[in-house]
């Protein structure tokens, strides 16, 4: 039966028919294989709405939409202009700015493909003014963006924690070690490539210019302050910190920087309600289509093939890391969590695994795959955003790829990197 489905889903995915659309198929097919008919429909069905049903999942609109807001008004521009007032005049550091820019929008949004738009829309015309190749600068936007699905709030972590039924909340700051590592390697990477390539370095800003970009950027750094001092402050929920960021949002766009009318929110809204009705779509056939999966016993014969039962913890991370790089190397990220998190959840029980530990790698893994070639979703973001050929904007990939991968295996190996600001969050 499994190679069925399997077979069913390729054929489907192969035809162009969106991901929802396999999904709801081969979960349907595998129920009438399994009952030997569709009598009991509804069984299927009401697996499907409880997968839609947890109350955390409101956090994902609401992340959304004040992502949306942000995009269209002042605030990513704001925390770009911080961000290069300082790092600028650096060797490399037009690209290092880059970076770090990904990192603090990914700080308010928790989405990969809205911070390739709000960060590479300004700043990609100015790293090709400055001398660095389009490659490169592709590579390094649709690359840095994953460190927006560590950084809270991450939409990605929202989604493992209710499948997991893990402490959101944890999975929240256990991303920030990774995503931080992630920000220093890169930099690294960008002053040596502008030290070989002989990239000149931009004039640097004034203590004024500075003092002016710091003034500018404090409403828009209220956003993390929201966020994470709110939840660990005990002062909001992750979903209540959600709400919390879109009112913040209308109020600085609205309100104070006055660049979004009721008729932009409007549109804004629209736009919002529509990912939210994909996501939501997805989550709905995902649950679905591991309930059935589970039910004909799928994931224990495979996992049973490869001897998973017989590896210790290390193992167990080794295999689920490279489960969920591949997976998401040709499918959806949010898919991918979806089916492959019940399969793994009860070896990670039985080896002792700690979740949250294991929510930050598959995070990591997750937003690794999807900017990897042949299908990574912010590939296409690119191409869609940039007006860039597809294998140009693959061509500067690699080495972005080897350093993600050597933070997973140094996730594996000292979990502390994830775990050390969660376990001073919440003493055991």
């Amino acid at each position: 039966m499994a190679l069925t489905i399997l077979s069913v889903m390729v054929v489907l995915l192969c035809l162009g028919f969106p991901m929802m659309i396999p999904l709801i198929v081969a979960a349907a097919l595998g129920f009438y294989l399994s009952f030997g008919g569709f009598g009991q429909l509804e069984t299927m069905v009401s697996q499907m709405l409880a997968g839609i049903r947890p109350a955390s999942l409101i956090a994902v609109p609401m992340f959304i939409f004040a992502a949306d807001i942000m995009t269209r008004g002042h605030s990513a521009g704001r925390l770009i202009d911080l961000v290069m007032a300082f790092v600028r005049h650096r060797k490399g550091g037009l690209a290092i700015s880059t970076a770090t820019a990904c990192t603090m929008f990914g700080a308010v949004s928790g989405s990969t493909q809205a911070t390739v738009v709000a960060v590479g829309s300004p700043l990609r015309p100015r790293m090709l003014k400055a001398g660095y190749k389009d490659s490169f600068t592709l590579a390094l936007i649709v690359n840095a963006s994953d460190i927006a699905f560590l950084i809270p709030p991450s939409i990605g972590m929202i989604i493992y924690g209710v499948i997991s039924n893990t402490s959101i909340a944890e999975l929240f700051i256990a991303g920030i070690g990774p995503g931080l590592l992630i920000l220093f390697l890169f930099s690294i990477y960008c002053w040596i490539y502008a030290v070989r390539n002989n990239v000149p370095s931009e004039e640097p800003a004034t203590w004024k210019e500075r003092a002016v970009a710091v003034q500018k950027a404090l409403w828009p750094l209220g956003f993390p302050a929201i966020i994470i001092g709110g939840i660990y402050g005990g002062i909001f929920s992750p979903t209540e910190a959600a709400a919390a960021c879109v009112l913040y949002a209308l109020i600085l766009e609205m309100i104070i920087f006055r660049t979004l009318d009721i008729n932009g929110l409007i549109a804004t809204a629209r736009s919002t309600g529509l990912i939210t009705a994909v996501v939501f779509i997805l989550v709905g056939a995902g649950a679905g289509f591991s309930w059935i999966i589970s039910f004909a016993q799928v994931p224990q014969a495979v996992l049973g093939a490869i001897g998973i039962d017989q590896m210790g913890p290390i193992g167990v991370l080794f295999v689920i890391s490279i489960a969920f790089f591949i997976g998401c190397m040709f499918v959806d990220p949010i898919v991918v969590i979806l089916v492959m998190v019940p399969i793994f959840a009860p070896v990670v029980n039985a080896v002792g695994l700690d979740p949250v530990h294991v929510g930050a790698l598959i995070v990591l893994q997750v937003a690794i795959g999807s900017a990897t070639p042949p299908f990574g979703c912010d590939i296409f973001t690119a191409i869609a955003v940039f007006k860039r050929p597809y294998y140009e904007v693959i061509r500067g990939t690699p080495p972005f790829i080897v350093i993600l991968l050597s933070v997973s295996v140094l996730l594996i190996f000292f979990p502390q990197i994830a775990l050390f600001l969660r376990d001073l969050a919440f003493p055991r």
